[in-house]
């Protein structure tokens, strides 16, 4: 009995290690019907934004050049502070898009 419970304590104690050194890219990414990605019009692919809701968008902009960007240029996925605890499209745009200096 006490070897099974020292072997669950220590595969439970090595999971939650594992788990917290778990890099941000395993992170799951925002699912466009989330509903912060639909009150902010997020879209995973910036062709996609909805032209007549937002007139203002251009194609050139996406996550990867918005100032909210806190991955690095040439990540596929990002961390957005919007988003938090998923990951958004470099290639995506919200209406909270603003330019990188």
């Amino acid at each position: 009995m006490k070897k099974n419970r020292r072997n669950f304590l220590l595969t439970i104690a090595a999971t939650g290690a594992a788990m917290a050194t778990t890099p941000a890219s395993a992170q799951a990414p925002v699912d466009e019907k989330d509903p912060t990605a639909v009150a902010l019009g997020y879209v995973a692919d910036t062709t996609k934004a909805d032209a007549k809701k937002y007139p203002k968008h251009e194609n050139a902009q996406q996550c990867n050049n918005c100032t909210l960007w806190q991955s690095k240029p040439t990540d596929a996925l990002g961390n957005c502070p919007l988003f938090a605890g998923k990951q958004v499209t470099a290639k995506g745009w919200c209406s909270a898009w603003a330019k990188k200096a």
